[in-house]
């Protein structure tokens, strides 16, 4: 496996913190929720995939998508800002005997300059809303392969979905701990929350639409309804957030830890809390086989 830094790399100005994440990769690795268990074998089906050509992985965080699609595709280029990132994934690729992953250093927007090469996918798994949408979404439709596509991955818990049946252990009480997390990090952190995606489109889709890809589908897979977390996990997947990253409570951590532990155990006294992310949303957008000119 090849990891490779490139110098100057967040030199771009762009809207979005390239190192918001900076600190959480071990515990994004641990506690984030896993996508739907379909999620491969519904990837391949959909794009009619035959194990060739090159995918391309941006905001590739521990490599999570990467994990689950490398072994669809000949290479993979896994891309993300955070150098943690790219060592924690590197290090969990080579555990589960991926040798296929070159790993880069950089943001979406310089894409256009970093010689990834024709791309069959391109991945954004949980990070196309930290980018500048139109433009990246645009440089990607020429950096596909006629036929190829972009698939933007999610959790979807909020727009109505049915909500499985719960497997008899809490719920994890997300909203006490956010206004935990906003005790200690104070108003600038809940104006954080407010405002930083201000002016971008509500949904995916509507960007897509008004760019060369002329639209896209959404398909749902479904997601996993028995995800058990003890407490351990849970912590991690707070401090896997970029509001809530670890280096923000500075000589608080510790306190704020405890209290949330406190929290935590006081929703469930054996310490298991039901996770529900929700279903996986695939956003698939393909570039037609007779492709229009660069615009």
């Amino acid at each position: 496996m090849q990891v490779r830094f490139l110098p100057g790399a967040l030199a771009v100005q762009f809207k979005f913190d390239p190192l918001a994440f900076e600190g959480t990769a071990e515990y994004y690795a641990l506690g984030r929720p896993p996508y739907s268990a379909q999620l491969a074998e519904t990837v391949a089906r959909e794009l009619s995939l035959d194990g060739a050509g090159q995918l391309l992985d941006v905001g590739c965080g521990p490599g999570v998508l990467v994990l689950a699609l490398a072994r669809l595709f000949d290479g993979v280029v896994a891309l993300d800002p955070e150098p943690g990132m790219l060592h924690v994934g590197a290090r969990r690729c080579g555990e589960a005997g991926i040798a296929n992953v070159r790993w880069l250093q950089g943001v979406a927007e310089e894409i256009p300059t970093l010689g990834v090469g024709a791309c069959r996918v391109v991945t954004f798994g949980q990070s196309f809303h930290r980018v500048r949408r139109r433009e990246v979404a645009e440089a990607m439709f020429d950096l596909l392969v006629p036929g190829g596509s972009l698939v933007l991955v999610s959790h979807n818990v909020d727009d109505g979905r049915p909500r499985p049946p719960g497997p008899g252990y809490p719920e994890i009480p997300h909203a006490a701990v956010r206004e935990l997390i906003l005790d200690y990090l104070g108003e600038g952190t809940r104006r954080y929350l407010e405002t930083w995606n201000q002016g971008q489109p509500a949904r995916f889709e509507d960007t897509l639409v008004d760019t060369r890809f002329g639209g896209s589908r959404t398909l749902y897979v479904p997601g996993r309804p028995d995800l058990i977390r003890d407490i351990d996990a849970v912590v991690a997947n707070f401090f896997s957030l970029s509001y809530a990253a670890p280096r923000l409570f500075g000589d608080s951590r510790p306190e704020f830890e405890a209290d949330l532990r406190r929290l935590l155990r006081e929703h469930s006294l054996d310490g298991l809390l039901w996770d529900w992310p929700g279903d996986t949303e695939l956003v698939i957008a393909t570039r037609p086989a007779h492709a229009l000119a660069a615009q």
